[in-house]
């Protein structure tokens, strides 16, 4: 086993304040409460904007460094020449206060990324960073089908373990491909972490009547709570991903995840029951990692907007949902209506969802009224 910490502290989704800025005594205290718990394993990356040097000032400048683990990731879509692999390399270990790291992984592995990996000999740069103690295990991070990541541990097997969107959700999805990938990673037995076990917070929170199924079987059960066990119940999980933006859900997954009890039968049952009763909701499978954000020309708030559009949905209409969608589209920041269809939020999204007519569905919900 890789590591031995089941629950892991997700970076990319850390509290901030209402100028963007990350909120470094809120996220000091939930890496103690993590830390405190025997937890370790913490992950980062290049492309989440703040969060390696927050968790320099957090973690990595207050704990021994022998007793927690990193996992930072180099993006394909930050590489323009091949010496940018090695100064991305460099700022990380910079950034990250650190002299080596314990996981590094070439981010978001998918059919429009590989061919940079490979023009820029990415995994031999790796293999040899790791040959030099800079980098103890490396993997990489995969949004595609499994056919492609078959193709990939294929052609390295040199690779030690694999991060995957595993949640029950996605299980049979035909683009996510949960399950389907999660087999390909058992065949060639790799290690994996998962991400997005909650799916950006979407399984977290449902209608009263489809969290009732859950609370007449355990009431002090959180329902996120069911989303992580269902996930680290599986065999050949290493570690389980959670980004976690403030203290109330860190202390509700430690709560779960230091006590951790595999699911039963009926539970796995009660799963299915709600898995089936939520994908019948027409709503957008976004998970809110934002990389679509920072290059729209039109600075559409994309997964807010989504966010608004999947609540009225799901919920039903109401005042709340029309506030929070005027307040994520208004001053330098644009509707749905006001997307141009360059197609460059299309181009990064991990889910290859169709950016494009969706916002048309969420203008028509929230612009023609």
């Amino acid at each position: 086993m890789l590591s031995d910490s089941k629950l892991g502290f997700g970076l990319m989704r850390l509290p901030k304040d209402d100028n963007g800025v990350i909120i470094l005594d809120q996220v000091q205290a939930m890496v103690d409460a993590f830390m405190e718990k025997g937890f370790t394993y913490f992950d980062t990356a290049y492309a989440y904007a703040g969060s390696e040097e927050a968790m320099r000032k957090t973690l990595v400048e207050r704990y021994p460094r022998d007793s927690f683990t990193i996992a930072d990731k180099l993006p394909a879509w930050k590489l323009k020449r091949e010496d940018d692999v090695e100064r991305i390399f460099n700022e990380s270990l910079q950034l990250s206060g650190v002299d080596y790291f314990d996981f590094y992984l070439l981010h978001s592995i998918e059919k429009s990324h590989y061919p940079t990996y490979e023009k820029y000999h990415c995994f031999e740069f790796v293999s040899e960073m790791k040959k030099q103690g800079k980098i103890k295990n490396i993997g990489f991070s995969f949004h595609d089908d499994a056919q492609f990541l078959d193709k990939v541990l294929t052609e390295h097997p040199e690779i030690d373990f694999i991060q995957l969107q595993l949640n029950y959700l996605d299980w049979e999805n035909g683009v996510i491909q949960s399950r389907k990938n999660y087999e390909i990673a058992r065949k060639h037995n790799k290690p994996i972490v998962v991400m997005e076990p909650v799916k950006g917070g979407t399984l977290a929170a449902f209608p009263k009547n489809i969290e009732k199924i859950y609370k007449d079987y355990n009431p002090n059960a959180s329902i996120a709570s069911w989303a992580l066990r269902y996930i680290a119940s599986l065999d050949g999980v290493m570690t389980v991903l959670s980004g976690m933006s403030n203290e109330e859900q860190m202390n509700d997954n430690l709560s779960t995840m230091s006590k951790f009890v595999k699911m039963n039968d009926e539970e796995l049952e009660l799963v299915r029951k709600v898995t089936s009763e939520v994908l019948s909701f027409p709503t957008i499978p976004c998970t809110g990692c934002r990389y679509c954000v920072p290059g729209c020309p039109m600075k559409i708030q994309i997964p807010d907007l989504f966010t608004a559009y999947n609540s009225a949905k799901t919920y039903g209409e109401n005042r709340r949902y029309d506030t929070y969608y005027k307040d994520h589209s208004q001053g330098d920041n644009h509707p749905a209506s006001a997307c141009i269809e360059c197609g460059q939020c299309e181009s990064v999204c991990p889910q290859h969802l169709e950016i494009i007519s969706l916002l048309k569905e969420v203008s028509k919900e929230f612009d023609e009224k």
